[in-house]
C-alpha cells in the first residue's frame, strides 16, 4: 500500500495562470492548474492507496484577486472555501498571511470549509482553528496530520489582528505532541506553514536563527514524524532530510508536491520518495473554472480602471540598474508615504524583479502588480547611526565581482529576497562598493548637512520593516511614533485622486561607486 500526501501552499490567490500584469497572459502557476494535477494523481492511485492533500496556508492574501474580495466585493470571500472544497482537500494549515486582514475576515473566508484548519502550536479561542491534529483510518491503518504555523507572526502582524492569539515554539510543542500521537498513530505527518533555517546538505544556518522556520531543528530533535510539508520560503524542495521525505511546493500554485510512502503487509514503511509536479503543462480545472470564471473577469475589469498617468517614464526596464541608481518609480511610492505620514524621509523597496513599475496611463493593474503586498506604513524615530546601520544593511545587498555589481548570495539562497533592499528619499547617501560589508556608507546628510550618531530623524517605514524584520534589527515596534492603517495599494489611488498627473523624476540622492 502507499500513501501518498499532496500540498499546495502559499497559493497567495493566484487561481488562474496569470500574474496579472496583462488581461492576456499566461503563465505556469495557478491553483487551478494543480488542481488537475491533483485530481489526476487520485484518479491513477491503485484502489488500495491513500491520497492525502494539505492546503498548507498563506491562500487568502498576496494577489490582486485577494484584494478585490477583502476591499471590493465581500461576496467574493466565499468562493475560497467553494474551491478547496471541490478540491477535497483533507486538511489545511494556516500561513502568516491569513491573518493580514484580522481574525473576523481570516473567519468569513474559511467558514463553510469541508476540512479541518490543524494548529497544534497556536493557542486560541477563535473557531478558525478545529484541532491540533486529524487522525485517518485506513485499512486498519491510523495516520495523524498534525498541524503546525510559524510562529513569528507576532513579529510581522499588527497586534489588533491577533490579539488573544498566542504562538508557540513548533519544535517545543512537537516535542510534547509527537510522542503522544505515536502511541495512537502508526504513521505521522507534518504540515508546517514554515520552513527551513539551515542548510539541507550540510546544516549550516542560512539565517539568523529567530525560530520563524524551525524545519531543520524540527527533524533534528523530534523522532517519530515519518514525514514533513513545508511552505512560507516559496522554495521548491524535495528530498530526505535526516532520512525524512520532505517537500516545499514553491508558490502561486507553481508546483504540487508529492511525498509517497510505501508499506509492507505488515504497515512498516519501506520506501519513501518525495517530488514535485510542475504545473505549466497542466490543463485547468474545469470544475473550478465553471466557478470562479466570473469572479477571475470581474476582477481582471475591475483592474483596469485608470487610476492616474505619468508625465514621463517609471517603468522598471532593469529592476537591478534600478536598485542601483535609484528610480522615479521607487521616488514616486516614498513620497506617497512621506504624503500619507508627514514625514520627509521614507524607504521603500522594488519588492521582486516582475515588478513592472507605471507607463503612461496608470490602472489599478499596474498599481497592485508594482506594490503587491497590504502594507501599511509607520513612523519611527531613530538616531543618525541607526539610519546609518540600516543603509549598512541595505548596501549588503550588493557584491563585486571582477568589476561588475551583483545580487550577493545571501539574497538569492536559499530564497530570494529582493524585497529586503531598501531605497530611500529625503536623504542623501552613498554606498562604496569596494570597501568591506558593514563599512560600506561613505555619505550620509539630511537637508545638506551631515547626520551625526545621536541625531533624531523620523523615518517613514511599511509595517514589515519597522519592526525589523529583513534583519533590520535597528528598527523595531517600539520605536513607532504613529501609524497610518491604511493599506498602501489604497494610499496610491488616494494620491492620483489628488495629483491625477505625476511628473516622473529621476532621484539623485543616491550614488554607488565600485
Amino acid at each position: 500500500m502507499k500513501i501518498k500526501i499532496l500540498s499546495t501552499s502559499d497559493v497567495h490567490g493566484y487561481w488562474y495562470p496569470t500574474n496579472y500584469s496583462k488581461p492576456d497572459d499566461t503563465k505556469p502557476l495557478g491553483l487551478l492548474k494543480a488542481a488537475s494535477i491533483i485530481n489526476h494523481i487520485r484518479q491513477n492511485s491503485a484502489a488500495d492507496d491513500l491520497v492525502i492533500t494539505i492546503e498548507n496556508g498563506d491562500f487568502i492574501q498576496g494577489s490582486p484577486l485577494t484584494y478585490y474580495a477583502a476591499k471590493i466585493d465581500p461576496q467574493a470571500q466565499a468562493m475560497y472555501m467553494q474551491l478547496t472544497n471541490k478540491i477535497g482537500y483533507d486538511v489545511g494549515i494556516l500561513g502568516n498571511h491569513e491573518f493580514n486582514y484580522g481574525i473576523d475576515y481570516l473567519q468569513n473566508c474559511e467558514q463553510n470549509r469541508h476540512y479541518p484548519i490543524l494548529a497544534a502550536n497556536i493557542q486560541t479561542n477563535s473557531s478558525v482553528i478545529d484541532a491540533p491534529y486529524k487522525i485517518i483510518e485506513h485499512q486498519g491503518l491510523k495516520i495523524a496530520i498534525v498541524g503546525f504555523t510559524t510562529q513569528y507572526i507576532p513579529h510581522w502582524e499588527d497586534p489588533r489582528h491577533i490579539q488573544g492569539w498566542q504562538f508557540d515554539s513548533v519544535v517545543q510543542t512537537a516535542k510534547t505532541l509527537i510522542p503522544q500521537l505515536r502511541k495512537q498513530a502508526d504513521i505521522i505527518i507534518v504540515a508546517y506553514h514554515g520552513g527551513f533555517e539551515r542548510d539541507l546538505k550540510t546544516n549550516q544556518p542560512t539565517e539568523e536563527l529567530t525560530g520563524e522556520n524551525e524545519g531543520s531543528q524540527l527533524l533534528q530533535e523530534v523522532p517519530g514524524i515519518d514525514a514533513l510539508v513545508t511552505g512560507h520560503q516559496h522554495r521548491s524542495i524535495a528530498t530526505k532530510v535526516n532520512g525524512i521525505p520532505v517537500t516545499q511546493p514553491g508558490y502561486q500554485g507553481r508546483y504540487v508536491g508529492e511525498i509517497t510512502l510505501e508499506l509492507d503487509a505488515d504497515n512498516h514503511i519501506i520506501k519513501q520518495n518525495a517530488q514535485l509536479h510542475e504545473v505549466a503543462a497542466a490543463k485547468l480545472d474545469t470544475d473550478l473554472q465553471a466557478l470562479s470564471s466570473n469572479l477571475e473577469q470581474q476582477v481582471q475589469t475591475w483592474l483596469d480602471q485608470v487610476q492616474g498617468q505619468i508625465n514621463g517614464d517609471m517603468i522598471i526596464a532593469d529592476p537591478m540598474q534600478a536598485r542601483l541608481h535609484n528610480h522615479p518609480y521607487l521616488d514616486f511610492i516614498n513620497k506617497v508615504q512621506m504624503a500619507a505620514t508627514k514625514t520627509d524621509i521614507a524607504g521603500t523597496a522594488l519588492f521582486n524583479n516582475d515588478v513592472p513599475g507605471f507607463g503612461h496611463k496608470v490602472s489599478l493593474r499596474n498599481i497592485l502588480t508594482s506594490y503587491p503586498f497590504a502594507n501599511t506604513l509607520a513612523v519611527e524615530v531613530i538616531t543618525g547611526a541607526e539610519m546609518k546601520a540600516a543603509l549598512e544593511q541595505a548596501a549588503s545587498y550588493f557584491a563585486v565581482e571582477n568589476g561588475q555589481v551583483q545580487v550577493a548570495a545571501d539574497f538569492l539562497q536559499p530564497k530570494v529576497q529582493h524585497y529586503n533592499y531598501d531605497i530611500y528619499s529625503g536623504i542623501d547617501y552613498e554606498f562604496d562598493l569596494q570597501q568591506p560589508v558593514g563599512q560600506r556608507v561613505v555619505k550620509l546628510q539630511y537637508h545638506g548637512q551631515d547626520v551625526l550618531p545621536q541625531q533624531e530623524l523620523e523615518v517613514t517605514l511599511n509595517r514589515y520593516r519597522a519592526a525589523g524584520n529583513g534583519n533590520y534589527s535597528m528598527f523595531s515596534s517600539d520605536k513607532i511614533i504613529r501609524e497610518v492603517q491604511i493599506d498602501m495599494t489604497e494610499l496610491i489611488s488616494d494620491y492620483f485622486q489628488k495629483h491625477p498627473v505625476i511628473q516622473a523624476v529621476q532621484p539623485t540622492n543616491f550614488t554607488v561607486k565600485y
